[in-house]
Order: structure tokens, then C-alpha cells, then sequence
């Protein structure tokens, strides 16, 4: 996909960060969005935002973990816009948590929202872009669906799972030949919220000595390296040259080569930079 112009895209988590730059983006480029969030407020500052450019937006509230939901919004999507060219499953959810003690309640939480939200967004607006004969499905793994790291194994086990998802979907749709591509996502540290409002298990606090706020303002700092804007236009200028995956940001190009280079061997580097962290 060469031109976005007249194209519609469909965006999850764009009431902030990367799903709100992209909608920004792709509107300055003449694209129509169809926007959706758990976030009512931010989710309308984003569409009074992109409306300025001209473009039809809609949007719905819907939490991707709700497969009824998704499938109902990619309904509305096509009825509201007459075509569907694009879907980015961008939402996700962080958790810091130990994978020995972490609760299921939380672990439920993180893939319904990381995981699932991508398979429910692939397969209910699959099928429009497959009718539109021109469409990309671009789904956000993480840096961490490249290499693991200690208490971050739940969203580890989400990430690595859209990298597998997206790309055996990417090979069928090569096979099928049907105009639709697909592009997985690792971006490294984006200056976005994730961090800021990810969850902390207890067990957290209790292995930082009571200064889990500290391990987050951390791993904050971390994420802090790339733009949401810049993240943006790497995304979509992937997209454009129909890669398979784009790396966004130098940390993730280079963490990419150091695990290619090291294999499992660069686990002792981050059970190391992991401990200093949490212990100071």
C-alpha cells in the first residue's frame, strides 16, 4: 500500500501514544478512521484532534479483550465507511509481576488485552479488507516478543504470541494471494503511558523492598528513548514497503541483533541489568 489517501483505517488504543500518532499521521495523509479506546476522553481528543485534517472519523468504545465487541465495531466500521483498508491492533496493557506467584485474574487480563485484542481485530475486520482488494493488518508485538526479561514473563508470553500469530498469518496471506499483507511490530522504548500505568503484583514491592514505584519510574525511563511520532512514521513507512516486521527505535535494532548474535546466552545480561534495577 503505496498512498493512504481515501484509504480507512481502523485503530485500537488511539485515545493516546502510538494509536494516537498513527491516527494523527494518517490523516494528514487524507485517510478516514474509524477509532476506538476504553478511553472515552482521550479516545474524542483524538478524533477533535484528526478531524481537523478533513477526514470522515468515527469512533466506538470497545475493549479489545471482548471478542462480541471487536466484531460488532469492525460491522459498524464497514457500514460507517463502505470499505475497510487497514487495521492496527495497537492497544496493550503492561504488568509487572513475578511468574511464579502472578494471579490468573491478571494473567487473563494481560493476554485478553495483548494477545486476544490482536486475534479478535484480525479476524472480525479480516474479512472487509480482504472485500476492499487492497489491505494491511499491522499488529503491535514489543520488543519483548523479541528477548525475555525477569518479571515481565506475562507480558513476555503475550508479545511473543502476536510475533507467532503475526507472522504465520503473514505467510497464509502470501499464500492466499487475496491483496491483504500483514506486518508485525517491535518497538523498543516509546515515549507513551504503558509504563506509567502499568500494573505492579504485590510480589513486586515486596522484591523491591517497598519501592516498586521506583522499579516503574525505572522501566519508565527505559521507555523513553522513541517518539510516539517517530514510532508512527517507521510503522507506516513499513506498511508502504509491505515488511514483514519493522524495528522501531535503535534499541530494538540493536537488542534484535544482540539476541541474534548471543542465542540464549544474552539471558545473563538481563537477569543482571533486571537485578540492579529492582535492588538499586
Amino acid at each position: 500500500m503505496k498512498d493512504f489517501r481515501n484509504k480507512v483505517a481502523a485503530i485500537t488504543g488511539a485515545a493516546s501514544g502510538m494509536g494516537r500518532t498513527l491516527a494523527l499521521e494518517l490523516a494528514r495523509r487524507g485517510c478516514h478512521l474509524s477509532l476506538s479506546d476504553v478511553n472515552d476522553k482521550g479516545l474524542a481528543e483524538t478524533a477533535d484532534m484528526v478531524g481537523r485534517f478533513g477526514v470522515r472519523v468515527t469512533t466506538a468504545k470497545v475493549n479489545v479483550a471482548d471478542r462480541d465487541a471487536v466484531w460488532a465495531w469492525a460491522e459498524q466500521t464497514a457500514r460507517d465507511h463502505g470499505k475497510v483498508n487497514l487495521v492496527f491492533n495497537n492497544a496493550g496493557v503492561a504488568l509487572g509481576a513475578f511468574c511464579e506467584s502472578v494471579s490468573l485474574k491478571d494473567f487473563e487480563w494481560i493476554m485478553g488485552i495483548n494477545f486476544w485484542g490482536v486475534v479478535h481485530g484480525t479476524q472480525a475486520f479480516l474479512p472487509h479488507l480482504k472485500q476492499a482488494g487492497e489491505g494491511h493488518i499491522v499488529n503491535t508485538s514489543s520488543l519483548f516478543g523479541l528477548l525475555a526479561t525477569p518479571t515481565q514473563g506475562t507480558y513476555n508470553a503475550s508479545k511473543f504470541a502476536v510475533r507467532g500469530f503475526t507472522e504465520a498469518l503473514r505467510q497464509e496471506l502470501d499464500m492466499a494471494r487475496c491483496g491483504v499483507s500483514a506486518t508485525c511490530v517491535h518497538p523498543g522504548g516509546i515515549r507513551t503511558n504503558i509504563a506509567r500505568d502499568a500494573k505492579m503484583d504485590a510480589s513486586i514491592d515486596k522484591a523491591t523492598g517497598g519501592k516498586a514505584d521506583v522499579a516503574r519510574a525505572k522501566f519508565d525511563k527505559l521507555l523513553n528513548t522513541t517518539s510516539a511520532e517517530s514510532a508512527a512514521l517507521q510503522i507506516l513507512r513499513a506498511v508502504e514497503r509491505n515488511d514483514r516486521r519493522v524495528l522501531v527505535g535503535m534499541d530494538a535494532r540493536f537488542l534484535d541483533k544482540l539476541v541474534r548474535l548471543l542465542g540464549s546466552a544474552y539471558q545473563p545480561l538481563t537477569t543482571f541489568f533486571a537485578k540492579k534495577s529492582m535492588l538499586g
